[in-house]
């Protein structure tokens, strides 16, 4: 399903990578997520799904659970597909302690602690620009995944 049609309650998930893919790997991830989709099921329901990357950065999983609900099983199995991804690719799409920012327009990755160094410093702010991955659906995903630390759960490490 296009994203431009998925339905702005669907379900989503972010994986961030632990590195900016090149573009040639942005084009191989993009061709092997849509295939996935397309065979995506929920006890032999096809999901209506999508999937993108963005920022060369960001592998995002989304799913319209009015449709068919993603079950346990079909869950287990887009896990597996970003577990394959990652060994593909010699990623880390799991590691919840890197935090994406962006500083004079550019997107820094960095380690969590590092980034509360940074905070305390002050050479970042409640102002700066971070993804929060943690959204849940698509209307989320457009209006508060890329937002500033005091809007998002990372406010939680301002001084």
């Amino acid at each position: 399903m296009d994203y431009q049609n998925i339905a702005a309650h669907s379900r989503v998930w972010i994986y961030q990578a632990n590195r900016f893919l090149s573009d040639k790997e942005v084009q191989s991830i993009q061709k092997e997520g849509d295939q996935f989709i397309q065979s995506w099921a929920a006890h032999g329901m096809p999901l209506a799904a999508n999937f993108l990357v963005r920022e060369n950065l960001f592998l995002i999983l989304l799913v319209d659970e009015a449709q068919a609900k993603a079950s346990g099983c079909s869950i287990d199995s887009s896990v597996g597909f970003i577990k394959h991804i990652e060994k593909s690719f010699d990623l880390d799409l799991f590691d919840r302690l890197r935090v994406a920012y962006e500083l004079e327009g550019e997107i820094k990755l960095t380690k969590m602690h590092d980034f509360e160094v940074l905070l305390k410093s002050g050479a970042l702010n409640a102002e700066t620009v971070v993804y929060n991955n943690l959204v849940g659906n698509k209307a989320e995903l457009e209006s508060n995944w890329k937002t500033t630390v005091k809007n998002s759960w990372h406010a939680r490490l301002l001084p």
